[in-house]
């Protein structure tokens, strides 16, 4: 069966080279590196990988980001993170996606206005229309459903991942996170990362405070439209479960028909991110 992670953060060990930003968010000793990503999807029978600029540490520096993708081609497609605030983005991400392959920008709010509705994200969702990037939308927080909804209205043609799923976790907010999730499944060109259950779980494997959310958001958008990703480091970011337990939930755990399987592990992801990739 294919498997593509869909979500993968790296980060460089040689901190000379590819300074990280004041006061980051560290992964633990040697982790995080295209290397050690290479090694633990490989491990684990992923055969490509989505790797994402780490904002938490690199801030808006996507140089490792690009170098990383123009140098692993064959199994990872970079998506970069820029700031909307600074006009000279849109023309970055022009840059990154014919000079380094990059395929997609992870598009956050404004950081000044605090809204996706806003001249600066636009600019750079019309820039990626422009050059056949995709968009992953980093949307966490009820507030910006509204802003974030404009820009999917606007920008129906344009392929659009939904990062974390507005990082549903057990909680108060959980009822209110998973009905806007499932609204939002009206916009055709929206793809949840079920990424989910390993970020937000309050249990170890298999995590099943999380499977009867994770299993309603498929049912909103079809398995056709889900993908998976571990948000490796796993160490920094799923602690309750590793990469291969994070796997298993929906290789195994997850009551799920075969054929919803291979779509949520890879076929989706082939289709929308990876059309040329050959397995086997």
């Amino acid at each position: 069966m294919l498997i593509i992670d869909c979500h993968a953060h790296i980060y460089s060990p040689d901190e000379k080279r590819y300074q990280p930003k004041d006061h980051p968010l560290r992964p633990p000793v040697r982790k995080g590196s295209a290397v050690d990503l290479r090694r633990e999807s490989l491990a684990n029978g992923v055969s490509a990988v989505r790797g994402v600029q780490t904002l938490t540490f690199y801030g808006f520096d996507n140089r490792y980001l690009c170098d990383s993708a123009k140098a692993n081609q064959g199994w990872m497609a970079g998506v970069c993170t820029l700031d909307p605030d600074d006009p000279h983005s849109p023309g970055l991400l022009q840059q990154f996606a014919r000079e380094y392959g990059v395929r997609s920008l992870r598009s956050i709010p404004s950081p000044a206005r605090k809204t996706f509705d806003d001249a600066g994200v636009r600019a750079l969702w019309k820039m990626a229309m422009d050059e056949g990037v995709t968009v992953d939308i980093f949307l966490m927080r009820l507030d910006m459903v509204p802003s974030a909804e404009k820009l999917l209205h606007e920008f129906p043609r344009l392929t659009v991942g939904f990062c974390h799923c507005m990082d549903m976790k057990p909680g108060p907010l959980l009822a209110p996170s998973l009905a806007e999730v499932r609204r939002l499944a009206r916009y055709k060109n929206l793809h949840p990362k079920l990424d989910f259950i390993g970020t937000g779980t309050r249990m170890k494997y298999p995590c099943s405070d999380l499977h009867d959310t994770c299993l309603k958001v498929i049912d909103a958008y079809g398995p056709e439209r889900c993908v998976w990703g571990s948000c490796f480091p796993c160490e920094l970011w799923t602690p309750n479960v590793s990469y291969a337990e994070h796997l298993r939930i929906f290789t195994e755990a997850l009551p799920l028909t075969e054929q919803a399987r291979r779509q949520i592990l890879g076929e989706t992801a082939r289709r929308l991110w990876f059309p040329d990739l050959r397995v086997g």
